[in-house]
């Protein structure tokens, strides 16, 4: 283990991760796989069966109390109270400025009782964010990021392996909703939620029957051909779905209009939320920029960073970039000038500066058949 990962924590699978072979890296604080087998057997082994991810490192914020729905409306992009009880709904927590601070996952567990689900990298800025917003409101902040274990199985297959070892009916499970019961006699709250874009399943425990969890669920899984993976092919997944990275696509300087997410703002709810007036203001004007997808068309792998050209002109920034395993094709997510981000346009990427061909294309690049 290197000084770098000395000082990482550790998720409750850490050494498991080291018996599979896998190669730890410290990301956002963690120590975690970045790979087992090998980053495009992984990717694949998703698409094509099911595959196993250690998700432990998220965190987990618990709001509960008479006025939790509202506290978290004023606090929250979106409208938590619109929620049924055991259904999901995708949010951001963004600055008075409009710009982002997280993108979150929020759980409606109860009528006064929500979970809220931050990235690993903003789990301490959104606890504080959330403490100093719901202050004076009947609620508690229960942050149980260090209680709670998340094991995350997604892929074509995840219902085969999941339904023998869990209590909760998945065939009535819709996506983005979630039940408390049991998994491996474990308690759990499974979710059908996921960063792959595939069908999948979250499961939260705590935090120390996450081994337990991990072994029977990965035993269950490997007769449908599931296996573990890493951190490496959970990104090139997600950036084939089009989905998001918070620190690429996602940050302070960006407002979920630029990033085409205005859909998640409800600048229509009842009452004022933190950023509001900045959010309008981004809703009824032309966006400074516009994220999109590129397909290259020539030699290189677009990477984060590379600058994008119209002409010689510069007309914005790679946020994303992989060489697609399942479309066979390097993809990126960038964000461009408005005139430039119609599909079909055809731009440059300053790849180690040289330019090379890349067409704008709808996002996102990948869709699961139905």
């Amino acid at each position: 283990m290197t000084d770098e990962t000395t000082a990482a924590r550790e998720t409750p699978l850490a050494q498991r991760h080291v018996a599979l072979g896998a190669r730890m890296i410290d990301f956002a604080g963690w120590l975690m796989p970045v790979q087992y087998a090998g980053i495009v057997e992984e990717h694949r082994a998703v698409r094509e069966r099911a595959g196993l991810f250690d998700l432990s490192h998220m965190g987990e914020l618990y709001v509960e109390g008479p006025e939790a729905g509202s506290a978290l409306a004023r606090a929250l992009v979106s409208d938590p109270r619109t929620l049924p009880v055991g259904r999901a709904q995708y949010s951001m927590i963004c600055a008075p400025d409009g710009g982002v601070i997280d993108d979150l996952i929020v759980y409606r567990l109860g009528a006064e009782r929500y979970l809220v689900v931050a990235n690993a990298s903003n789990t301490a800025v959104v606890s504080d964010a959330l403490a100093e917003r719901l202050d004076g409101m009947r609620v508690v902040l229960d942050d149980r990021s260090l209680d709670t274990a998340l094991v995350s199985i997604q892929g074509p297959e995840s219902v085969a392996a999941l339904a023998p070892l869990t209590d909760v009916d998945l065939s009535t499970l819709r996506y983005y909703a979630a039940a408390e019961g049991t998994v491996a006699g474990i308690p759990a709250l499974v979710a059908r939620t996921g960063y792959t874009g595939e069908d999948g399943f979250e499961v939260f425990v705590a935090w120390e029957r996450a081994g337990d969890l991990w072994d029977t669920m990965l035993e269950a899984g490997r007769s449908r051909g599931a296996i573990p993976v890493g951190l490496g092919a959970r990104d090139t997944l997600r950036l084939e779905a089009g989905m998001p990275l918070y620190g690429n696509e996602l940050d302070r300087g960006t407002n979920p209009f630029e990033a085409g997410l205005g859909r998640v703002v409800r600048l229509e709810k009842e009452g004022d939320f933190v950023g509001r007036v900045a959010l309008e203001k981004a809703a009824a004007e032309p966006p400074r920029r516009r994220l999109v997808g590129l397909v290259v068309r020539g030699r290189g792998i677009a990477r984060h960073g590379y600058p994008v050209l119209s002409g010689e002109a510069v007309t914005g920034t790679v946020t994303s970039g992989t060489a697609s395993p399942t479309l066979g094709v390097p993809i990126a997510m960038a964000y461009v000038a408005p005139r430039d981000a119609e599909p079909g346009t055809m731009l440059d990427v300053a790849v180690r500066e040289q330019p090379v061909a890349a067409e704008v294309v709808a996002l996102p690049f990948y869709r699961r058949k139905r």
